[in-house]
């Protein structure tokens, strides 16, 4: 049984408020948990989930070394995808949707996604697009520059929100994070269930299970989604886990031979 003695993180009613005003003007909601690896092994055979049929994925995060566009809440990231090719996101984060330019909302791979997890919550601002004049792996090998994977698009919203006189070129690289992708077949919930396991170098790992629904389902399929992982003997109350502020931490130390 894949449970936690630890008291659940709660919101406060002033959080409560914030979220449902962010919520009422994001685009999507997703809805994630993360499993503390010691239960990580139960979780994965209480939801049925098979190995087999994971997707592989390389993450690569692009900072300076001391993660001076993290300290300015801007995420840059390369993905490459086993039978689906590469992507990449210029991400705000946290975003104030009030905030957003109308001509950034109107961007069609623009969205406005409220993360929440158990204790918290984050809005962010993500511009989504396809390497067309590089792909991931040129520029991890050191073949192709950096700006070559954004499009016109992106690299204007990052040069509008980066530290002054700091180019995507300027970057460097942080990964590659490799991470397991499997769909859950979720029955009796009757919405997919994604589960992601990130393995870090350090031979860390974080399994999360995620599930989006529309800003007005929010609260209903929370609700449903707990009470679907607790008939599994699956309780999400021990400390959350960030993916990205992991990886962003793991590889800032590494660049300054501290890991």
């Amino acid at each position: 049984m894949a449970t936690n003695t630890e008291a659940p993180p709660q919101l406060t009613g002033e959080q409560l408020v914030e979220m449902l005003t962010l919520t009422e003007k994001a685009d999507t909601v997703e809805l994630k948990s993360s499993v503390s690896e010691s239960l990580q092994r139960s979780a994965i055979k209480a939801l049925d989930l098979d190995p087999i049929t994971a997707q592989i994925r390389q993450v690569f995060f692009f900072d300076t070394p001391d993660l001076a566009l993290d300290a300015q809440g801007l995420v840059v990231r390369g993905r490459r995808t086993s039978g689906k090719g590469d992507d990449t996101v210029v991400k705000l984060r946290p975003v104030d949707p009030a905030a957003v330019p109308d001509s950034l909302r109107r961007e069609p791979t623009f969205g406005i996604e409220v993360d929440a997890m158990p204790g918290g919550f984050v809005c962010s601002g993500s511009l989504k697009g396809v390497p067309t004049k590089a792909a991931v792996q040129e520029v991890f090998h050191g073949n192709a520059k950096i700006s070559k994977l954004f499009s016109k698009e992106q690299r204007q919203l990052f040069a509008e929100h980066a530290p002054e006189g700091l180019s995507l070129d300027d970057l460097s690289i942080l990964g590659p994070i490799f991470v397991l992708k499997v769909k859950s077949p979720a029955s009796g919930l009757n919405r997919k269930l994604v589960v992601e396991l990130w393995l870090y170098p350090d031979d860390s790992r974080i399994l999360e299970l995620s599930t989006k629904c529309l800003p007005s389902e929010a609260f209903q399929v929370a609700a449903e989604a707990r009470a679907y992982l607790s008939e599994r003997g699956i309780e999400l109350t021990g400390e959350q886990a960030p993916k990205t502020r992991r990886a962003l931490d793991y590889f800032s130390q590494q660049l300054h031979g501290t890991a």
